[in-house]
């Protein structure tokens, strides 16, 4: 089953996650960092979206069952894997020589909002879905480089309110305090909006990537020195007491 798939509205491209709650582990880290290498190849394009076709989720994040299954299993290496994966997804998303825009749909959760902060610019439904971070209820603290990136999305008052009460927030509060560019009535209006919005770009790659390389790029020494060793062990990721 696929779990994700792009096309093209002109110059515009579109991933679309496609599998329910669109959850992160290693399939899917790979597919995603598949696909944008595969529209940075595509000379034609000159932005991209970044969306999910389940009515009620952007991404709910972390696929919690499938790190479970592979602790019980003692089988560590394919998660280390997934959270290496998804850090070069993070750092290839922040040096992307194209504007990247994330139209979320729906919950937005945990690694699922993470994602969203990894882009650019962020529209969202005001009639639909809530974004969260989590991690404070389930004794999953941020990573360093996570939070590195995180803090160019999300002003640090903000930001200190969210991650320290695991709070859900509405489109409408994101807007206010710029977190998203636009709160959209629905999701047609959220798709056209993020669509006429990614039109309007038609920027170099070169000049593009080299402004978000110095742009980002102490936070790309954060998440250069926060690899996973292999020798790491998965249960030190949670927090218990």
């Amino acid at each position: 089953m696929s779990i994700m798939n792009w096309k093209k509205d002109e110059a515009v491209a579109i991933i679309t996650m496609t599998n329910g709650e669109n959850r992160h582990n290693l399939d899917f880290s790979k597919t995603l960092s598949g696909f944008l290498a595969e529209i940075e190849a595509d000379q034609s394009v000159s932005s991209l979206i970044i969306t999910s076709s389940d009515e009620k989720n952007f991404s709910q994040g972390i696929d919690v069952p499938w790190i479970m299954g592979k602790m019980q299993e003692n089988d560590h290496q394919p998660v280390i894997d997934f959270i290496n994966e998804m850090d070069k997804v993070f750092k290839k998303l922040l040096l992307y020589p194209l504007p990247v825009i994330a139209a979320i749909n729906g919950h937005a959760f945990g690694n699922g909002s993470i994602l969203a902060c990894a882009c650019d610019f962020r529209f969202m439904r005001s009639d639909r879905g809530f974004f969260c971070f989590p991690e404070v209820n389930i004794g999953i603290p941020f990573r360093l480089g996570m939070n590195a990136f995180v803090k160019k999305a999300i002003p640090l008052y903000k930001l200190s309110e969210m991650q320290l009460t695991g709070n859900r927030y509405t489109a409408p509060e994101l807007e206010q305090h710029h977190i998203i560019v636009k709160a959209c009535g629905n999701q047609d209006e959220l798709m056209s909006t993020a669509i006429t919005f990614a039109k309007t770009f038609q920027k170099k790659r070169g000049i593009f990537g080299e402004m978000k390389k110095r742009l980002y790029g102490d936070i790309i020494k954060v998440l250069d020195a926060d690899v996973m060793p292999s020798t790491a062990k998965i249960n030190s990721l949670v927090v218990e007491g």
